[in-house]
C-alpha cells in the first residue's frame, strides 16, 4: 500500500463513502467497515457503486481483497470488476494458483485480453491494481481515430501492456464513449473489499516543445 500523490483525486481513503453513489445515481448498499468499502446487500436491491466524479485519461490506483470461498469455482469465486469510465471492465476474481489465466480471470480485460501473468495473491490478502487508461480518440466530425488503451500493473507485475480495447463491457454503465465517465466497482454477489482508491487525471497529450541544448 502506498499513498496518493498531491495531484490525486482521492475517491476513498477509508473514512467515508461520500464520493460514491449507486449505479442509478441514488443511494448505494455498500458498507464501510474497518477502513474498507465492501460490496454488500442482496440482489436485486444491491448493485454496483460509481464515483460522483468523471474522468477521461487517468492513472488509477486501488487495492482489493477477495473473500475466501473454497467451495466456489470459476466466476463464482470472489467476483467483482473495476469499470474504467464505467465502460471497460478489468476483472476482479480469486484466480490464485491458475497456471495460465484466461480472459475471464483476475486482471483480464473481460472477455478480450487475458493478463500476461497471474500475479494473484491468495484470498484474504490485499492486492493492488495500478492502471493507466487512455480514452478513445475522435476526429472533429466524431469519427473514431483510436480505441481505448489500457496498461496495468497487478501486484508489481505487468499484466496488461498497452492493450487496445475494441468494445465496452456487456455490463457497462452506458455507451457514451465520447464522454468522460466515472469509476464503477461491480457488485457481483460476493463480498469483495476495496481500499486506497485514487485517480490522477492525465493530460490528453504532452507538449511538443523542448529547450534545445
Amino acid at each position: 500500500m502506498y499513498g496518493p500523490p498531491e495531484n490525486a483525486i482521492v475517491l476513498f481513503d477509508g473514512t467515508d463513502l461520500a464520493q460514491w453513489t449507486g449505479r442509478d445515481g441514488g443511494a448505494h448498499t455498500w458498507r464501510l467497515e474497518n477502513g474498507t468499502m465492501i460490496s454488500a446487500g442482496e440482489k436485486p436491491i444491491a448493485d454496483d457503486i460509481i464515483s460522483k466524479e468523471t474522468f477521461t485519461d487517468f492513472f488509477l490506483h486501488l487495492e482489493f481483497m477477495t473473500p475466501d470461498m473454497p467451495e466456489a469455482t470459476g466466476q463464482g469465486k470472489g467476483n467483482s470488476g473495476v469499470f474504467l469510465q464505467g465502460r471497460y471492465e478489468i476483472q476482479v476474481l480469486d484466480s490464485y494458483g491458475i497456471a495460465v489465466p484466461g480472459t475471464g480471470d483476475c486482471a483480464a480485460v473481460w472477455d478480450q485480453f487475458a493478463p500476461l501473468v497471474n500475479a494473484c495473491k491468495p484470498p484474504l490478502e490485499w492486492q493492488a491494481y495500478d492502471i493507466a487508461f487512455r480514452a478513445p480518440r475522435f476526429d472533429g466530425s466524431g469519427g473514431m481515430q483510436s480505441n481505448a488503451r489500457i496498461s496495468m500493473v497487478h501486484n508489481g507485475q505487468v499484466a496488461l501492456n498497452n492493450v487496445e480495447v475494441m468494445s465496452v463491457s456487456p455490463a457497462k454503465l452506458d455507451d457514451n464513449i465520447t464522454e468522460p465517465g466515472p469509476l464503477l466497482l461491480q457488485y457481483h454477489g460476493d463480498a469483495v473489499s476495496f481500499r486506497n482508491v485514487w485517480i490522477v487525471p492525465l493530460p490528453l497529450e504532452g507538449s511538443t516543445d523542448f529547450e534545445p541544448g
